[in-house]
């Protein structure tokens, strides 16, 4: 009889045990389909923006895996350096997907310790704007729909290269997202087109390729470093710039303080706008629609 109980009770405990490590499965993020080789490619991507257009890009290619190397809080990638997790990402994957254009200036590194990692550089191509000084180029392409849209297909132009086998979907996709982002730039373009003011001001050099697009006119930039205080000097200025060409509406960034902003509002009595340049964000395929189509709200309220 106690044998007996012992049998059940063993069998119960098995029973249960199966059950659980099947719900704990379910709660782990699907593999990726394995394509016909039976191998996963992995492509890495530098930062937000790149993984938001590289997922786009790769959306349901079998065996194909999208990760991103930095976290989503990063931002641009001014002044990054390579922390030993970041080589960790890029030994497994055997695709780098760059912005290019001088943002990741630690590429030097990557090349010298992952000679046979391939890599597209997104920028490429592509019309630069001069940076300030001796700044060199300015490398916030993606900011403009029309400069994400030469990325994107960039980066579909290349994969189809470096995964041959999988090119019809790559240009598919490629051309699917490309459709969406288009259709929302005509979207801007018809509520911005008319607006009655044109110059703004802006606390990071992220918005160049975007104001050109939409004939906007940057008169000033407050903080040239991204995250750094303007000096009282430096804020004195500004707040003259301000008053001199009657501006109205300040364009501060959620990634960053608005301090300064609010500084340079009282004084002046202008009023603070978020305008996001999109470097984070959720980790969605559909983030940098969602992310302009809010930006474009905000400007159809400060520029009218």
């Amino acid at each position: 009889m106690r044998k007996s109980a012992i049998l059940i009770m063993t069998a119960v405990l098995l029973i249960a045990m199966v059950i659980f490590l099947s719900a704990c499965q379910g709660q782990t993020s699907p593999a990726p389909e394995k394509s016909a080789t039976g191998k996963t490619l992995i492509i890495a991507t530098s930062f937000y923006p790149m993984y938001i257009a590289s997922i786009n890009v790769a959306k349901d290619v079998p065996g194909v895996k999208v990760v991103n190397m930095t976290k989503p809080t990063t931002g641009c990638l001014h002044d990054y350096q390579l922390n030993p997790d970041d080589l960790k990402t890029l030994s497994k994957a055997q695709i780098f997907v760059v912005n290019g254009a001088g943002m990741e200036a630690f590429m030097d590194k990557v090349v010298q310790q992952l000679p046979d990692l391939k890599t597209i550089e997104a920028s490429k191509g592509i019309p630069l704007i001069k940076g300030e000084g001796e700044e060199g180029d300015n490398p916030h392409v993606w900011v403009s729909i029309s400069g994400a849209v030469q990325q994107v297909k960039n980066i579909g132009l290349q994969l189809t290269t470096l995964d041959p086998d999988h090119a019809a979907q790559y240009n598919a996709n490629t051309t699917a997202y490309v459709d969406k982002l288009e259709a929302l730039r005509v979207k801007m373009h018809q509520a911005l087109d008319g607006a009655k003011k044109r110059d703004i001001i802006t606390f990071h050099e992220a918005f160049p390729y975007f104001a050109r697009e939409l004939n906007l006119n940057i008169v000033a930039v407050i903080e040239r470093e991204p995250g750094s205080e303007p000096s009282a000097a430096e804020l004195a200025d500004s707040i003259d710039i301000v008053e001199k060409f009657q501006i109205k509406a300040l364009f501060a960034e959620p990634q960053y303080s608005v301090k300064a902003a609010e500084t340079i509002a009282r004084e002046t009595g202008t009023k603070v706008y978020i305008l996001d340049p999109v470097v984070t964000g959720p980790m969605e395929s559909d983030a940098y629609l969602k992310i302009m189509e809010s930006n474009l709200k905000i400007l159809e309220e400060a520029l009218n």
